[in-house]
């Protein structure tokens, strides 16, 4: 094993066993108590907080000791916070050539962890800049698949940002500026896996049939995450090599619905289990970057990169590797009309400050909000995601008492002044506007269905907004 500390952690696990045990008999006796039980069906029952269907966008941050190398290469098609399982594993030449030959031969990955500085991390600022992107809810790397713990974790030592590195609780304070600076809903990733712990591994070469490494390490953080930072979000992962009868997870999730301090409110995902993802969550990721482009039955999430190619932040990024602020609206649009809420990931470097391109995107989505948030927030589905005639048209609705109003959602304004759309039928009730201009425009209803908006010209200072625009239909039939 190249890293000491998970020596350290093994011997510190088993002082903790005799307490894990009397925490689990705890937790069993107040879930087994509570309306939801420890099975699929009893947990899939459980409504979906409105507030996270109402949200629509979340920020996602990566960020732990792979942010010190922070490497890869695109061409590759590696992500720079797999760097350690990419180097040791052997998986890409480049990783490997690049340690070659810029390490010493003795150097491991425990090594980088005192470089994660974290001198110029500032959580207020983080936060009050994920407010301006319009931004509902944060989900932040408490743990990655490196087992790297950004808290002041009982049952990690000498391999968290208090003991090493930043020495600092990272996950307490991004919560309490969360809380304290803006009104979004703070949540936390959580892997349910760590690539080389010495008792994950020994659990894998049993066949999972040991569960030594869910009950010294997984679910002790997972307990302890929740009761101490009180997330609304708990996003899982690592969990594709065992099924969730070894993770324990309709237990832990039992005790998140029935008895936990956000048993009302918190929301989680589908990653529970090499048999669970897509099936059986509070809302379906299904997979990284998952973007069906139609409406599924139930709801989704679609995790997803500024970066095109990496979650963690990359030194060795071009400019054309970021997605413009054209494709993020797009593919945003596209998402909220499936029934999806986007979870955009920001990367930032080990020093803690976010970078202009990451800031430029955060600011333009924000900006855009401003004038189309109308549209998004606790928008819903319509009958119609995209439109028949004009494809690059995308809708989400509102319904007020007997009135149902639709938004189109415009990739690109006419050439000649008349947008074409297919799906809406309209009534004697029925005005159109342009969100961010809000005066009447004129239309001409279609026979049966349709209607052609005619649009003035305007002028630059006119003009509400750069890219995508919205147009707001009221009183529609259908």
């Amino acid at each position: 094993m190249e890293s000491k500390s998970f020596i350290r952690d093994g011997l510190k696990l088993k002082s903790t066993s005799i307490l894990f045990l009397l925490l689990s008999i705890t937790q069993m006796t107040l879930l087994t108590a509570g309306h939801y039980k420890p099975t699929w069906e009893s947990l899939d029952s459980r409504p979906l907080p409105q507030w996270y269907d109402d949200a629509k966008l979340g920020i996602f941050v990566h960020w732990g000791v792979f942010s010190v190398p922070s490497f890869s290469l695109s061409s590759e098609e590696f992500s720079s916070e797999w760097f350690w399982y990419d180097w040791k594993g052997w998986r890409y030449p480049g990783v490997v050539n690049f340690m070659r030959k810029n390490y010493r031969p003795d150097f491991t990955y425990a090594d980088f962890a005192k470089a994660f500085t974290a001198e110029f991390f500032n959580a207020n600022e983080w936060a009050k800049l994920f407010q301006r992107s319009g931004a509902r809810y944060l989900v932040f790397v408490a743990k990655h698949h490196e087992g790297f713990n950004n808290w002041d974790s009982k049952y990690s030592f000498n391999w968290n940002s208090v003991d090493v590195g930043p020495k600092r609780d990272i996950v307490g304070e991004l919560m309490n500026a969360t809380r304290s600076q803006t009104d979004l809903k703070f949540g936390i990733y959580h892997s349910l896996y760590e690539w080389f712990n010495p008792l994950y591994m020994r659990d894998k070469s049993h066949l999972f049939l040991t569960q030594d490494f869910v009950e010294q390490k997984t679910l002790p953080e997972l307990y302890e995450l929740v009761n101490k930072y009180k997330p609304e979000i708990v996003w899982s992962d690592g969990d594709s090599e065992a099924p969730d009868v070894y993770w324990k997870s309709r237990e832990f999730l039992a005790w998140l619905y029935n008895s936990s301090p956000v048993k009302d409110t918190v929301v989680v995902n589908d990653r529970w289990g090499s048999n669970i993802g897509c099936h059986h969550g509070g809302f379906y990721t299904c997979g990284d970057r998952f973007d069906p482009g139609v409406l599924l039955a139930h709801k989704w999430e679609n995790a997803m990169t500024i970066d095109g190619h990496s979650w963690g932040f990359r030194r060795n990024a071009d400019l054309s590797d970021y997605l413009s602020i054209e494709e993020l609206l797009q593919t945003f649009v596209k998402t909220i009309s499936c029934g999806g809420n986007m979870l955009m990931n920001v990367g930032p470097p080990h020093h803690g400050h976010i970078t202009p391109i990451y800031e430029e995107r955060l600011r333009q989505m924000g900006s855009w909000l401003k004038v189309n948030g109308e549209a998004v927030y606790a928008s819903r589905t319509w009958n119609y995601q995209n439109d028949t005639e004009t494809p690059s048209v995308w809708y989400t609705k509102k319904t007020y008492a007997q009135n149902t109003d639709i938004y189109a959602f415009v990739f690109h304004l006419p050439e000649w002044g008349t947008l074409a759309l297919g799906a809406p039928t309209v009534s004697k009730k029925t005005q159109v506007t342009l969100l961010g201009h809000n005066m009447p425009l004129s239309f001409r209803p279609a026979p049966s269905q349709g209607l052609d908006i005619f649009i003035p010209p305007l002028s630059i200072s006119q003009i509400p907004c750069k890219w995508l625009w919205v147009f707001k239909i009221t009183a529609v039939t259908n």
